[in-house]
């Protein structure tokens, strides 16, 4: 599969996965999310921004629910996070879903949480 973004064509897998992390752009990421029906908020980014963070910046480390309940807590002041409110930002699963938007491999962990 593929699609344009800013003229540029992008190639998925078929699960909607990059097949270059190097084609990634916050553009790239909002096609995806279009394409997905999520419409991004400052909460999804810094969801996003998490992720690929953790990947690139921790030797591919993809964190599961759980570790994304915690940081989004530290990062949102406090604030309930829970996994039905990041099921609410990404309901095909944070981990995942967000992972595909954030333009990261698909992961191979079983669980969600």
């Amino acid at each position: 599969m593929s699609m344009v973004v800013d003229g540029k064509d992008i190639d998925t897998d078929a699960n909607g996965y990059l097949r270059n992390l190097e084609d990634w752009s916050e553009g790239v990421a909002r096609a995806l999310a279009e394409s997905e029906g999520v419409n991004l908020t400052d909460k999804h980014w810094d969801l996003i921004n998490f992720l690929r963070e953790e990947y690139f910046n921790n030797g591919g480390n993809q964190p599961n629910t759980r570790n994304i309940i915690k940081a989004m807590s530290e990062k949102w002041g406090g604030e309930k996070v829970d996994q039905r409110s990041l099921y609410e930002l990404f309901p095909k699963d944070p981990s995942k879903q967000g992972g595909r938007i954030a333009g990261l491999p698909e992961s191979r962990r079983k669980g969600g949480y």
